[in-house]
């Protein structure tokens, strides 16, 4: 590959850079979210916001943090002056002492908990008072650290601050992390309701955090993957908001596509680009984009996960400008495989189960959202459809029934989504061969060999499926041969997901873009009929199968996606855990 000389006059692309002095200095291209500023001064001042993990939240709390700090006012102009706060100041920016904690960095298991959160803050408590020394009060260092523990730090913090007329702005990054450690093993629970309840140490932080917004501790900003720690402390910091499902803030974090055009317009002025702007953004879109995180931003503006656009463009520009081969980010797929710890909550494979290989099989749920719920109802089914929601394993797909309907927002999830489920089958000893399946996607992609890779799907649901599976039936030979399908590397899915009488068909449409070589394209109707079918009723299937897929090349426009090559119109039909049929029309 053909190294790209970078050009010296664009902006740095800031991927995975977190400190807004940082990118500004360095010359990054930036985003300007400075707008929401304005909406966060006017919301309730104690203000708690969720979202997936690596959305750009660290960086919102930066841009916040500088634009509040009392020591950053000479800097302000080269900060803000060219972004929209720069030109709309409110009379609040450069009025408070900040004190920013970020609870990622807290060793989180139970043994260790307490003295590394007194550890944590310890560290961040000093610099607060090395920083503001010419603010605060002769001695305060050294009476901070007379005190014992975060609790009581906190408290005497708080307390000089008011007894000199100081305000201080709390912000704290990543506060359920010791929830979402804890919970990932379904056994702790009790031991962490003993930190989150009654008088547990964490519970009692937030209570100190409570009892400061009386005095000194005059706005505060909290962030977040999941809701579960928000609701475990509310009676004891009942007085914050949770605007993670308000309208107004749903592009507070993550790109438009405005915003990612705007984006790949001006890097496609400094290096000559092989694609033009919409091209990249119809390659972009179905990996990156279609989260909604609001029930009435619905229909009006998806938002793109900011560090995988930034991921894309790094790697598009460093590699000459030629697509990359991966289009997912592996520090995404590591974040991601955190979180499938978290939500595999039993070795039963039931409940959470049921709901993903819904998901997966039918292509969409239904559910309400919930704001926040205690960790011990997790397990209920709102509960749990919120969590992937909060987690961005699903995000708002429209309505059905008076319900909010949720899917699967992108191919960077599904390809999450579908290797949790598989895990799950692997510990349920339904046996994968990946050396081999690997070569029959490749047989199928360049041979148009399918039959091989189905039969061995097949035989994998024959052979190896539990008891439990096949009471499942349908759902399980659906989800099970879905996910393998749709993991095939040189495809993107393309379901037919507002089918609500039946199950998706699949357009397996090509990675031409990618695999320029591939020759073989498909498109599949999966049908399955119970055990006890006739032979009548299997040969049915295979006549309704053959007209509905036939239908369905005729209504998705193929011609736009499947480029050079031949498509093929597949069906699969099974009774039971057995395949009947497979062939093309």
């Amino acid at each position: 590959m053909e190294e790209i000389l970078y050009d010296n006059e664009a902006k740095r692309i800031p991927y995975g850079m977190m400190n807004f002095v940082a990118v500004r200095e360095d010359n990054c291209y930036y985003v300007d979210k400075t707008r929401f500023i304005e909406k966060v001064e006017k919301a309730n001042k104690f203000f708690f916001f969720i979202r997936p993990r690596r959305f750009g939240k660290s960086l919102t709390i930066s841009m916040l943090h500088h634009y509040y700090d009392i020591n950053a006012a000479d800097k302000f102009e080269r900060l803000y002056g060219d972004l929209y706060i720069g030109k709309h100041p409110t009379p609040n920016h450069n009025k408070y002492l900040i004190l920013h904690l970020n609870f990622a960095v807290v060793n989180a298991d139970l043994g260790n908990y307490r003295s590394a959160l007194d550890a944590h803050c310890n560290t961040r408590f000093n610099s607060f008072s090395d920083t503001y020394a010419s603010h605060l009060s002769k001695g305060f260092k050294d009476e901070l650290n007379k005190k014992n523990g975060c609790v009581e730090q906190l408290d005497y913090i708080y307390n000089e601050c008011d007894r000199v007329g100081l305000k201080i702005y709390l912000f704290i990054d990543e506060y359920d992390h010791f929830t979402n450690h804890i919970l990932s093993d379904a056994a702790r629970l009790n031991e962490y309701k003993g930190e989150t309840h009654g008088t547990g140490y964490l519970r009692t932080f937030f209570d100190t955090i409570k009892s400061g917004t009386y005095s000194s501790i005059e706005r505060v900003f909290i962030t977040g993957v999941s809701p579960v720690t928000l609701d475990d402390l509310t009676s004891g910091f009942n007085i914050g908001t949770n605007y993670s499902l308000s309208n107004g803030f749903n592009e507070m974090v993550g790109f438009t596509e405005e915003e990612v055009r705007e984006m790949l317009t001006y890097y496609g002025q400094h290096y000559e680009f092989n694609h033009t702007i919409d091209e990249l953004i119809d390659i972009m879109k179905p990996y990156y984009d279609n989260y909604c995180f609001a029930l009435k931003a619905y229909g009006k503006t998806t938002m793109y996960n900011s560090n995988m656009v930034l991921s894309f463009l790094f790697k598009y520009i460093d590699e000459g400008c030629e697509l990359p081969l991966q289009m997912l980010d592996e520090n995404i797929r590591v974040d991601y495989n955190k979180l499938r710890m978290l939500i595999r909550k039993d070795k039963e494979f039931a409940h959470d189960a049921s709901i993903i290989q819904t998901l997966v099989s039918k292509g969409y749920v239904t559910g309400e959202l919930k704001e926040g719920f205690p960790a011990e109802d997790i397990a209920n089914n709102d509960n749990f459809l919120s969590l992937l929601y909060y987690f961005g394993m699903v995000t708002i797909g429209g309505f059905y029934r008076g319900k909010p309907k949720f899917v699967i927002p992108n191919e960077v999830v599904r390809e999450q989504v579908y290797t949790y489920l598989l895990d799950n089958y692997h510990d349920n000893h339904l046996y994968t061969d990946k050396d081999r399946l690997s070569l029959l996607e490749e047989n199928m992609a360049y041979d148009g060999e399918f039959k091989p890779f189905f039969q061995f799907i097949a035989d994998s649901i024959y052979t190896f499926a539990s008891q439990r599976d096949r009471q499942k039936g349908e759902s399980f030979v659906h989800g099970y041969t879905l996910a393998l399908t749709s993991l095939c590397c040189y495809y993107r899915p393309i379901s037919e997901l507002d089918n609500q009488n039946g199950y998706a068909d699949v357009f397996l449409c090509p990675r031409c873009e990618i695999y320029k070589d591939m020759e073989h394209s498909y498109i599949i109707e999966l049908k399955y009929l119970k055990s006890q079918a006739t032979e009548a009723e299997v040969k049915a299937a295979v006549k309704q199968a053959e007209a509905q897929v036939c239908r369905y090349a005729e209504t998705v426009n193929v011609n736009d996606n499947i480029g050079h090559t031949t498509l093929h119109k597949v069906y699969v039909v099974y009774r039971g855990v057995e395949m009947m049929a497979c062939d093309e029309v």
